[in-house]
């Protein structure tokens, strides 16, 4: 069973920071790209954070670059966005996603609340 499992999430002030990570079982994760998604009330899905399968290579929005960063362990199964500087409008439900070819996965999300 295919499983991504989203976990760091919750309130933070303005200014801070959170530790998101995403771990995943059920496929082969190294053959995977994987993505953090956000989704703000009332919005649509927004693409935040990628990372090619070996880890080398990144991207991010221009909206949180320079504040998150991407990264992977492919020997844990685990993908992580650390996420400094933290403004109310990252306020979102955070998802992780696996692609590889045809295959695609998402996680159950974890709520991020940035407010003070």
């Amino acid at each position: 069973e295919v499983q991504l499992v989203e976990s760091g999430g919750g309130l933070v002030q303005p200014g801070g920071s959170l530790k998101l990570s995403c771990a995943a079982s059920g496929f082969t994760f190294n053959q995977y790209v994987m993505n953090w998604v956000r989704q703000a009330p009332g919005k649509g899905l927004e693409w935040v954070s990628s990372i090619s399968s070996g880890g080398k290579i990144t991207g991010m929005a221009d909206s949180v670059k320079g504040r998150f960063t991407i990264s992977r362990d492919n020997a844990k199964n685990t993908l992580t966005l650390q996420m400094n500087s933290l403004k109310p409008e990252d306020t979102a439900v955070y998802y992780c996603n696996a692609e590889f070819l045809q295959d695609e996965y998402w996680g159950q999300g974890t709520q991020v609340t940035v407010s003070g």
